[in-house]
C-alpha cells in the first residue's frame, strides 16, 4: 500500500499565538526571546525575517538589523496551552499521528485515498486548526515524512503542497543541500568545498563515496537526496514523567554525597529531556528514611530542560526538605508537566555562549554516553554506591 504522510507545521508559533493575544503586533516584526543584550531569539515574525533575522540569533545583532522590532519575551504556559489544542484536535480527527514537536506534527493517511481521499482531509484539517485555534498552519503531502517536511519548509507561511508519488527526488534536487535534515554546517562546508552546493548534486555521488567521505552519515544523506526515507510514524502518547530513584547500601546522613547523587540523577534525567526535545514545567524531590517514612516535595518551575536551572531547583527543594537530619535510604528526582520543546526556545535570557555549552555537552553525550562528561560535584558519589537492582 502506498504512504500518504503529511507534516502540518505551525507558521511562526510563538509569534503567532503572541498575536492571538495582542492583534495590534499583526504585521509587526516582533521578536520572542531575551530581553537582554546577551539574550538570542528564539522565534521571530516574518516580517522580522525580511531584515535577516532567525532564531538562535543574539538580540543584539537582531536589534542592529531591525531597530523598530518589538522584543516580547516568551510564554511557554501560553504555548503549552495552544499546543495542547492543536494535539486535541489531532487526535479528535486523525487516525495516527506523530508530535514531531511543540508546534508540528505527521500524520498517516496512508489508506485513506480510498475514502474520504488524502488530499481533501488534509485541505479540510488545515482549515479546522485555523478555525478552532486561530493559528495558521502550512502542510505538505508526500509519500514520505523527510519528503513532506521539506516540502513544508519550502512554502510557509499558510502554504499547502502535494509531492506526486515518483516525484520526490526531481522535487529535491534543484534545493540547497542546507535544506536536507541532518546537514548541519560543517557537512555542508565539507561539501561545499567539494563542489557539492545542491542536493541533485549530493544524489548524484555514489553511496560508497559518500561513506567514505562521512562515515554512516553519509549513508543516510544519500538515501535521503535520493527521496527514500522508510522512518514510521511514531504515534503519539503523552508522557506524564521523567524519574529516577536510588537505593543506597547503607543509609546516609553525608551531606555531600547527597549533594553528589542529587547532581548526578538531575543531569541524567535532563539529558533525557533534551534528547526527547521536552521542558519540564515541575520539579519533585524524594527521600525515605533509615524508618522508611517517605517524603516528598514538588516545585511548579518556569518551564525548562537546563541543567543550571534544574539544578538548583533541585538543591533548593532538597534543602527545605530534609529537615529531620535522619539517615536516608532512597533518594529520588522526578520531572512531570512535560511539553514539547527544546532548549533554545525555553532560555530566553540565556546567552548564546551557554546555548552552545550545552548543545555541545550534549553532542559528546550521545556520542559517547553519558557518563562522557558531567559536573565534577557529580563524581562525589564513589564514596558510596548505590544498592543493587535499584
Amino acid at each position: 500500500m502506498d504512504r500518504h504522510i503529511a507534516h502540518f507545521d505551525l507558521d511562526a508559533f510563538f509569534v503567532s499565538v503572541e498575536c492571538l493575544k495582542n492583534s495590534r503586533l499583526k504585521g509587526r516584526p516582533l521578536l520572542v526571546g531575551g530581553t537582554g543584550d546577551r539574550g538570542v531569539v528564539a522565534a521571530c515574525s516574518y516580517e522580522a525575517r525580511k531584515f535577516g533575522i532567525h532564531s538562535a540569533m543574539p538580540i543584539r545583532l537582531a536589534r542592529r538589523l531591525c531597530p523598530e522590532a518589538i522584543i516580547i519575551r516568551g510564554d511557554m504556559e501560553s504555548y503549552s496551552k495552544y499546543s495542547h489544542l492543536i494535539t486535541e484536535i489531532m487526535q479528535d480527527t486523525v487516525p495516527l499521528f506523530e508530535k514531531a514537536s511543540i508546534d508540528e506534527f505527521y500524520i498517516d493517511l496512508s489508506g485513506m485515498d480510498k475514502f474520504f481521499g488524502c488530499s481533501l482531509f488534509a485541505r479540510e484539517l488545515k482549515k479546522k486548526v485555523l478555525k478552532e485555534s486561530g493559528l495558521p498552519v502550512s502542510y505538505a503531502l508526500a509519500s514520505n515524512k523527510l519528503i513532506s517536511k521539506v516540502a513544508t519548509n519550502e512554502i510557509k507561511p499558510n502554504g499547502q503542497l502535494e509531492i506526486d508519488f515518483g516525484k520526490e527526488k526531481s522535487f529535491l534536487a534543484p534545493l540547497s543541500i542546507a535544506k536536507l535534515p541532518g546537514i548541519g554546517k560543517e557537512t555542508a562546508y565539507k561539501l561545499v568545498r567539494r563542489g557539492v552546493e545542491t542536493i541533485h548534486t549530493l544524489s548524484e555521488i555514489p553511496m560508497e563515496m559518500l561513506a567514505t567521505m562521512l562515515g554512516k552519515n553519509g549513508i543516510d544523506l544519500w538515501r535521503k537526496a535520493n527521496g527514500l526515507d522508510e522512518s514510521p510514524i511514531i504515534p503519539y502518547r503523552e508522557q506524564k514523567s521523567i524519574s529516577t530513584e536510588r537505593t543506597f547500601d547503607t543509609d546516609t546522613i553525608n551531606l555531600r554525597f547527597l549533594h553528589a547523587e542529587l547532581v548526578r540523577m538531575t543531569e541524567s534525567i535532563g539529558f533525557e529531556l533534551r534528547r526527547q526535545d521536552k521542558l519540564t514545567g515541575c520539579l519533585t524531590v524524594k527521600l525515605r528514611y533509615s524508618n522508611f517514612d517517605t517524603v516528598v516535595k514538588q516545585k511548579t518551575i518556569d518551564y525548562t530542560n537546563a541543567d543550571h536551572l534544574l539544578l538548583q531547583t533541585a538543591q533548593e527543594t532538597f534543602d527545605k526538605l530534609y529537615d529531620r537530619r535522619l539517615l536516608i535510604r532512597l533518594l529520588g528526582i522526578r520531572f512531570t508537566r512535560l511539553i514539547p520543546g527544546n532548549y533554545q526556545i525555553k532560555l530566553y535570557e540565556d546567552t548564546q555562549e551557554n546555548i552552545r555549552l550545552y548543545q555541545s555537552i550534549d553532542s559528546i553525550k550521545r556520542q559517547f554516553g553519558e557518563k562522557a562528561i558531567f559536573r565534577a560535584v557529580g563524581a562525589g558519589r564513589v564514596q558510596q554506591k548505590p544498592a543493587r537492582g535499584a
